[in-house]
C-alpha cells in the first residue's frame, strides 16, 4: 500500500504543468479538481469563520460572560432604587454555590457530567461512547452534552440555529470552550444550577426545591437533592407533580449513579431510596405581593421602549419616577376610604376608587392606583375610565376669567340662573338650594357655587372655558356647551391632576413620566427620558388661582384637609356629579398634586351625602399625611402682583366698618380703587338712652310731642 507521502508525491507530479501541453490546455483539462479544491479551501475558511463568530453573530465577550447572571424576570426601581418589583414574572430565585448542599451538586454531577470537573467543557470520552452507543442503535439513544454544554443552550445558544441541528451542537462547542476559559469550575457549576429548567415551569434548583418540596435548597434531603438531578432529563416527563411513579425510578437511578461515583455508599442511596416523595399542593411562585397597577403601567412603557429599540431581553433594569413610600400609602387610601363608603352607604356594592399623584415640577408620577384590589390586567381606572369631574372642573373656568382681566374680588351673581339651550331651559341650581347673592369670584370658588360659575362662563364664552383646560393638559373631548362649566365633559384622573400641574407649578403644562430609564443586562443604558414642560398660562394666575383653591381648604369644601391635621400649604377643588354618583379632590402643595376619585365602574349613586369633601378628600389627606415627606415652601408671589386688604363679601377696598376683610391679590392695575359703599360707621344711639329710666323716659316722651325739632335741640342739651 502506498504511503501518506507517496500519495503526495503523485498529487505534486499531476498538478505540474507538462511543458510539451500548453497552459491553456493543460488548465481546461484540471479545473474539476482545481475547482473542487477551492471549493473545499473555501469551505473550511467559511466554516472555520462561521466557528470563529458563533454563526457569524458574534461570540460573547469574556466580560459579558462573567457578568451573565440567569434572569429573575428584571427589576424595577423606584426614584430613590428601591425595589419595586419584576418586569416579568420568572419562576426562578438565584442562590449562590455557597448555599447549594454538598448532595446536590454531587447529585447533578454523578447524572449528567460524571468528568466535569475533569474536561475543558467537551467530554470526549463520553462523546465517542455514545456516538458508538448511537451507531449500534442506528439512532440518537444517548447524549454526550456536559454540564458546561448544557449551560450554553441555555444561555447563549438559546435562540441560534434552531432547536436540534448540528449547526447548533458545533456552537454549544464552541460556546463551552469559551465559558471554560472565562469562569472556574464552581462559577460555571452555580450558573447551571440556577439555569436549567427543572419543570413545572421552574427554572433553577432554589425554585424547584420551593416547589416541589416546599423549602429552601438549603434544607433538602439527600432523596430530594436526587429529585432534583433527575429532572433535566426530561422535566416534564419526571416531575413528580405529575407522574409520581415515573419520578420515582428516575430518583432512584440517581441515587445509584450517586453511589457508583463514591458520593454515597450504598447503605446510603438505600435509604435514601426508601424516602417518600411528598408534593405540597400549593405550587411556588416568586412573591407578587408588592405588585400594582402602577408596575403594570411601568411595564407598558418598558414594552414600548423595547418594541421601538428592538430590545428582546427582559432582563433590564428599569429606573422609574415612583416613590414606593407614597405608592403604599396610596394604595392605603383608597382601600380603607373605599371601605369607609361602603359602610356609610351600608350598601358593600363595591365602591371603586382610583388616584394618581405627581409633582409638579417635572410630571414624575409618584404614585399611582387604579382600583380598590389590583388584578394582574386588570381595567386601570386612572389612565382608561373617563368620568365627570363635577365641580374639580371649575378651577379652569376661573382661570380663564383671570385670564381675561378679572380678579379673585370681581363681583359676580350666585343667585337661580336659567340658560336657553335650544327649545329647553337648563336651571343649574347650588348645592342644598343656598346661594351667595352678590358676591366675589373667591367665594364662589370656595363655596363652590353653581350659579355664579355659569354666569362666568357664560360671560366668557364656553369655547375660552375649553381652551383653558386644553392648554393646561386636557385631551378628552370638550364640547363648548354651558354645562361644561360644571364638569359635563369626562376626563380621565391622570389627565384631570396633570392638568392641575400648572396651577401649582407657576404656569407649566407637565407630561406625565413613569420611567427615567432603562439599562441592560451589563449596566449600560438602553433609553433615557426628561421632564417636559411647555408654558401653559400667566404665572400671575397660576398665584391668583392657587391662592383661591387655598380658600377652598381652609373655608369652602375641603376643610377635612384641615380637620384630619394637615397644616402645610394646600390648595385643591372637590368634585361631585349629579346624585353623588363620583366624587373627586385635587388637592396640591408646591411639590405634589394628587387627585382621588370613588365611584361605581357602572355609574350610579352613592347615596345622599355623597360629596368630594366627605368621601375624597378625607383620603386625599390621608395620603398626604402618610405618604409624602416633601413638604416645600408656600408659594411665592411673582412680580406684578400687588395686594390690598378689601371687603370679602363685595370685594371692594376695606372701610374701618366692614366686617369680614382679607388681604387680596391682584394684578397689578386690577386693584380695587374706592372703598367699601356697603359698610358706614353706625348712627350714634341719643343720649336719653343712656340717662336714668324715668329722666329718658320723660325726655323721649317730651321729643315725641315736640316734634323732630325739640327731640334734636333735647339732644344736643344732654349730649355729653
Amino acid at each position: 500500500m502506498a504511503s501518506l507521502r507517496d500519495r503526495l508525491d503523485l498529487l505534486r507530479e499531476r498538478l505540474r504543468p507538462d511543458p510539451r501541453v500548453p497552459a491553456r490546455v493543460w488548465l481546461r483539462r484540471q479545473w474539476p479538481g482545481l475547482l473542487g479544491l477551492a471549493l473545499l479551501i473555501a469551505g473550511v475558511a467559511a466554516g472555520d469563520v462561521w466557528l470563529a463568530t458563533c454563526g457569524f453573530e458574534r461570540c460573547p465577550s469574556t466580560a459579558e460572560i462573567r457578568a451573565f447572571r440567569p434572569s429573575e424576570g428584571g427589576r424595577i426601581l423606584d426614584r430613590r432604587g428601591q425595589a419595586l418589583g419584576r418586569v416579568r414574572a420568572v419562576r426562578r430565585a438565584n442562590v449562590p454555590l455557597a448555599r447549594v448542599p454538598r448532595q446536590v451538586r454531587q447529585a447533578f454531577v454523578a447524572t449528567e457530567d460524571r468528568r466535569f470537573f475533569d474536561h475543558e467543557g467537551v467530554d470526549w470520552r463520553g462523546v465517542l461512547r455514545a456516538s458508538a452507543v448511537n451507531l449500534r442503535a442506528l439512532g440518537v439513544r444517548e447524549g454526550f452534552s456536559t454540564i458546561t454544554m448544557q449551560l450554553a443552550r441555555n444561555t447563549f445558544a438559546v435562540e441560534r440555529q434552531g432547536e436540534r441541528s448540528m449547526a447548533r451542537k458545533l456552537l454549544e462547542l464552541r460556546l463551552s470552550r469559551l465559558i471554560e476559559r472565562s469562569l472556574t469550575k464552581e462559577q460555571i457549576l452555580e450558573l447551571y444550577l440556577n439555569v436549567i429548567y427543572l419543570g413545572n415551569g421552574v427554572y433553577g434548583v432554589e425554585g424547584a426545591s420551593r416547589d416541589l418540596f416546599g423549602r429552601g435548597i438549603e434544607g433538602v434531603t439527600v432523596a430530594q437533592a436526587a429529585m432534583l438531578a433527575a429532572l433535566p432529563k426530561g422535566p416534564s416527563a419526571y416531575t413528580p407533580r405529575r407522574n409520581p411513579e415515573r419520578a420515582l425510578r428516575r430518583r432512584n437511578l440517581v441515587l445509584a449513579l450517586m453511589a457508583r461515583e463514591g458520593y454515597l455508599s450504598t447503605g446510603q442511596a438505600r435509604t435514601a431510596a426508601a424516602e417518600r416523595i411528598v408534593v405540597p399542593a400549593n405550587e411556588w411562585r416568586p412573591d407578587r405581593r408588592d405588585d400594582s397597577y402602577a408596575l403594570d403601567a411601568v411595564r407598558a412603557v418598558v414594552d414600548s421602549v423595547r418594541e421601538a429599540l428592538g430590545i428582546e431581553s427582559n432582563d433590564l433594569t428599569v429606573h422609574t419616577t415612583l416613590d414606593v413610600g407614597a405608592q403604599r400609602a396610596a394604595q392605603r387610601a383608597v382601600q380603607r376610604r373605599a371601605a369607609a363608603i361602603d359602610d356609610y352607604t351600608g350598601r358593600r356594592d363595591g365602591v371603586e376608587g382610583a388616584m394618581v399623584a405627581l409633582d409638579p415640577r417635572s410630571g414624575d408620577v409618584r404614585a399611582l392606583v387604579g382600583g380598590r384590589r389590583y388584578e394582574r390586567g386588570n381595567f386601570n381606572r386612572v389612565l382608561r375610565a373617563r368620568r365627570q369631574p363635577g365641580s374639580a372642573f371649575k378651577p379652569f373656568v376661573f382661570a380663564a376669567a383671570l385670564e381675561a382681566g378679572m380678579s379673585p374680588a370681581t363681583e359676580v351673581d350666585d343667585l337661580p340662573v336659567e340658560v336657553q339651550i335650544g327649545r329647553r331651559v337648563w336651571a343649574p341650581r347650588n348645592f342644598d338650594d343656598e346661594y351667595l347673592g352678590h358676591t366675589t369670584l373667591r367665594r364662589a370658588l370656595t363655596k363652590s357655587a353653581n350659579a355664579a360659575t355659569v354666569r362666568v362662563s357664560r360671560s366668557l364664552g364656553e369655547a375660552k372655558v375649553v381652551e383653558r383646560a386644553r392648554r393646561n393638559g386636557i385631551a378628552s373631548k370638550i364640547d363648548p356647551n354651558p354645562a361644561i362649566a360644571l364638569g359635563a365633559a369626562e376626563v380621565t384622573p391622570l389627565e384631570l391632576v396633570s392638568a392641575y400641574a400648572p396651577f401649582a407649578n407657576g404656569g407649566f403644562r407637565v407630561t406625565p413620566r413613569l420611567v427615567t430609564r432603562i439599562d441592560g443586562v451589563d449596566g449600560s443604558t438602553l433609553w433615557t427620558s426628561e421632564p417636559q414642560l411647555q408654558p401653559a398660562m400667566d404665572a400671575r394666575d397660576a398665584f391668583l388661582l392657587t391662592s383661591m383653591l387655598k380658600s377652598v381648604v381652609e373655608e369652602g369644601t375641603a376643610t377635612a384637609v384641615r380637620s384630619m391635621g394637615v397644616r402645610d400649604p394646600v390648595a385643591g377643588k372637590t368634585g361631585t356629579t349629579n346624585d353623588g354618583t363620583d366624587v373627586w379632590f385635587v388637592g396640591y402643595t408646591p411639590t405634589l398634586v394628587a387627585g382621588f376619585w370613588f365611584g361605581h365602574d357602572e355609574p350610579r349613586s352613592m347615596g345622599r351625602g355623597a360629596t368630594g369633601g366627605r368621601f375624597a378628600a378625607p383620603a386625599w389627606a390621608e395620603f398626604y399625611a402618610n405618604g409624602w415627606r416633601e413638604r416645600g415652601q408656600d408659594w411665592q408671589a411673582p412680580a406684578g402682583l400687588v395686594q390690598r386688604r378689601i371687603d370679602a363679601y363685595n370685594g371692594q377696598l376695606a372701610g374701618e366698618w366692614c366686617p369680614v376683610t382679607r388681604d387680596e391679590w391682584f394684578r397689578a392695575g386690577t386693584e380695587p380703587k374706592a372703598g367699601c359703599q356697603e359698610h358706614y360707621a353706625p348712627e350714634p344711639e341719643p343720649v336719653w338712652q343712656n340717662l336714668p329710666p324715668q329722666i329718658g323716659e320723660q325726655v323721649e316722651e317730651a321729643a315725641k310731642k315736640g316734634g323732630s325739632k325739640l327731640k334734636r335741640a333735647l339732644g344736643r342739651i344732654f349730649r355729653w
